[in-house]
């Protein structure tokens, strides 16, 4: 069942697997970290768990069955990019009872999400340049 309380949380994305899930998880997710005290308070407040590492800061996972959309500040879906981490974003973040093999619990849902800085996601690819024989060890 559904919450209708939301929060909305100013967040550094890492991890963004929006419109392919993940291999582990097989959904759709995003991290959405370095959460600031008044976010991690309303947040647990709401009944959700925050975690902590040292290279996210207080985080909270938002999963999905289905892709996540995103938005950039203009309300305009962002398509063919994929968000790398490090983008600053504004989110809004309810949750959602479960229960699943005798366990229950309470998980945040990702509302909307509006990117505000973007860092594209490229990847670590192979050079296509094999020409030139000046690198080669």
């Amino acid at each position: 069942m559904e919450n209708t309380q939301r929060v909305k949380v100013k967040a550094d994305i890492m991890w963004a697997y929006l419109d392919k899930p993940n291999d582990m998880s097989g959904k759709y997710q995003v991290d959405l970290c370095n959460l600031s005290d008044p976010a991690v308070q309303a947040l647990e407040d709401m009944g959700l768990a925050v975690r902590q590492k040292e290279d996210k800061g207080y985080f909270i996972t938002c999963k999905s069955t289905n892709p996540i959309r995103a938005y950039d500040r203009d309300g305009d879906a962002i398509e063919g990019i994929s968000i790398g981490n490090g983008s600053k974003a504004i989110a809004m973040v309810g949750s959602y009872a479960w229960n699943f093999k005798n366990k229950e619990g309470l998980s945040p849902s990702l509302k909307k999400l509006v990117v505000e800085e973007l860092v594209a996601y490229e990847g670590e690819g192979v050079s296509d340049d094999l020409d030139d024989d000046s690198e080669v060890l």
